[in-house]
């Protein structure tokens, strides 16, 4: 005997894509992060290939990730994905220290992060009105 399968906690039309302890603060994630919430994938790839944040390109290989679950495991059409969520949480934090003068210290905090995307398929306008 095996354990029940645990339900999956996305719709039908959904996929994602988690990348877990990024070395980059939570807040400058959720910087790059909001560039591409609620729009289409293609646009959000776009927007992320000519981005000149350094991060762009983690969040650009996990959009991609979402995009290929998308179509490979779920048979969702690539080219009516939205970006519905894009969720950056907080991890752990690496303590350092800096030596200062007169024998003293300064605590540096090493933040890390992690990045949750879920694309949706959109239905288009021609079919909702039918609807």
């Amino acid at each position: 005997m095996s354990k029940p399968k645990h339900p999956r906690g996305l719709e039908d039309s959904e996929a994602q894509a988690v990348t877990w302890n990024i070395r980059v603060s939570p807040r400058k994630l959720n910087l790059v992060a909001g560039l591409i919430r609620g729009k289409r994938a293609q646009d959000a790839v776009a927007e992320l290939t000519f981005s000149k944040r350094r991060i762009a390109v983690t969040v650009k290989k996990t959009l991609e990730s979402a995009i290929a679950n998308a179509e490979n495991n779920h048979s969702l059409d690539v080219d009516r994905l939205v970006v519905s969520k894009a969720e950056v949480g907080r991890a752990q934090v690496m303590k350092r220290f800096h030596a200062r003068g007169r024998g003293r210290s300064a605590r540096v905090e090493k933040w890390f992060s992690h990045l949750k995307i879920v694309v949706a398929e959109q239905q288009l306008a021609a079919e909702q009105e039918a609807a």
